[in-house]
């Protein structure tokens, strides 16, 4: 960038008031990621109002070579919306673009623009008696764009998939500022790459999503929600294999808790109760759906498995949400876990993923493995136990200080869990991103051809290297961080 206040006079005449903020008051809150390991400098905010100027603004970025971090509602677990302490990008936000622009409950689809709420989509939806299938605990500030870029996953992947899965269309502004218009939903198009697939997952480094068509589906008009007490992540993933044969239709979640961590949410929550009223080493927390004439089948089917899971030594435990309230009560507990080990102090949080079919060998391998390599910590999985993706934490040892402990032995601790997903051919990100801190990472353990590919698509569309720099794609060999 040659001329700083010349870009930012034209920045401000593009947008307006509303539209650009240098205000460091203003910027602080979203210079820095919510976990508040990263944080950076920029030259401001922009807030454009609608595609068309977001266009604009990146094509004037383009002009004065001014690198753009795009940000939705900055809840990313990986720093990809952050900028870097340079101080000579720009932060764009998409917050002020959360327009519904079409509905269509009879195709089941809805046009949103990029800073739609995740929250705010499943209300739009259920008034129309149609849900957006995918949900997290973040989805009172998770943005659509964001859950695009990020290809979000959640706790209904096991029946629904990802963000991927869920996305019918997209728009998409490019490097040079031209639009990508991919809206239509067309069942089968064979002209070509699937272009918007490759703007999924790619963390705002291809292009900036502005706005998708996302699937719909009819409304869950009623659910089943149990509790379940178990001896070890093993006897849980054979519990899901018995449950996927018989309710192949209904079941939606399948989330597993180890004993510590419902006991860390039980201390967080004072109000939480216990579901049973003994410990059991694991838990599983599973959820099946049905319309209401179908219910009182999937509930009694359901409870069959279970007791029948329980005279072959299976389970341990369950017990049935009596009522909606008590069924949120449960995925209360489930959702608090992140929040909970946090308040325990210092660790490291792992987003990783092996086939379905290894991940109990894995857990059960992978904690004591870690616990011996770093004395004094503790390992703790929990999760997507369906799809194969567990939240790995490692808690640091007593009296460790955070910082200090995550940038020293945090950083060994990561490298070594990476290390041993890589042995089980797993993924060391498996919905949270890479961002900035999974990207060297992914540079030491990616497959060297598959690396060679992203690095060329990235220079392909974004030759100048102005989109999201630093996040997502490893540098090549010799090539000096920016």
């Amino acid at each position: 960038m040659s001329d700083p206040g010349s870009f930012v006079s034209d920045v401000r005449a593009l947008l307006g008031e509303r539209g650009f903020t240098s205000d460091p008051e203003l910027m602080s809150p979203w210079l820095t990621d919510w976990r508040g390991r990263f944080a950076g400098a920029a030259i401001g905010i922009a807030s454009p109002a609608n595609t068309q100027e977001v266009s604009a603004f990146v094509a004037l970025c383009d002009r004065h070579d001014v690198p753009i971090v795009p940000q939705g509602g900055n809840s990313g677990m990986s720093g990809g919306a952050t900028p870097d302490t340079a101080g000579h990008s720009v932060l764009l936000s998409l917050r002020r673009m959360d327009a519904i622009r079409a509905f269509d409950s009879d195709a089941g689809q809805i046009v949103c623009e990029a800073g739609v709420i995740l929250q705010n989509l499943h209300e739009v939806a259920e008034k129309e008696g149609l849900r957006f299938p995918l949900t997290l605990g973040g989805k009172g500030s998770a943005t659509v764009g964001g859950l695009i870029s990020t290809n979000a996953g959640g706790t209904q992947v096991l029946r629904h998939g990802t963000m991927r899965a869920q996305v019918l269309g997209i728009e998409a502004v490019l490097a040079n500022g031209e639009i990508f218009n991919g809206l239509t939903a067309l069942k089968k198009d064979n002209r070509g790459f699937d272009l918007k697939q490759l703007l999924i997952g790619s963390e705002g480094t291809l292009g900036i999503v502005t706005a998708a068509n996302l699937r719909l589906l009819p409304a869950t008009e009623e659910r089943v929600v149990a509790w379940i007490g178990l001896k070890s992540i093993g006897d849980a993933r054979r519990l899901l294999r018995k449950l996927q044969a018989r309710l192949p239709d209904h079941l939606e979640g399948f989330e597993v808790v180890p004993a510590h961590c419902l006991s860390a949410v039980l201390d967080h929550l004072p109000a939480a109760k216990a579901p049973l009223e003994r410990e059991h080493a694991w838990n599983a927390l599973v959820e099946c759906t049905g319309t209401s004439a179908e219910i009182d089948s999937v509930r009694e089917r359901l409870e069959e498995q279970l007791a029948s899971a329980m005279e072959d030594g299976l389970v341990n435990d369950a017990v049935f949400a009596a009522n909606e309230r008590q069924a949120e009560d449960f995925w209360t507990l489930r959702d608090s876990i992140a929040p909970a080990e946090r308040a325990l102090g210092p660790a490291v949080q792992h987003d990783i993923s092996v086939p379905v079919e290894k991940m109990p060998q894995f857990v059960e391998a992978a904690i004591p493995a870690v616990e011996e390599a770093f004395p004094g910590t503790s390992g703790v999985a929990f999760g997507h136990l369906g799809d194969g993706n567990v939240h790995f934490h490692v808690l640091a040892e007593p009296g460790a200080t955070r910082r200090e402990w995550e940038n020293g032995t945090g950083k060994e601790i990561s490298r070594f869990v990476h290390d041993l997903v890589t042995e089980y051919e797993g993924s060391i990100s498996a919905e949270h991103g890479i961002g900035q801190l999974k990207r060297d990472e992914l540079g030491r353990l990616g497959d060297p051809v598959s690396l060679s590919l992203m690095r060329s698509i990235k220079g392909a569309l974004d030759p100048k290297g102005l989109l999201n720099p630093g996040k997502l794609v490893p540098l090549a060999p010799g090539d000096a961080k920016p």
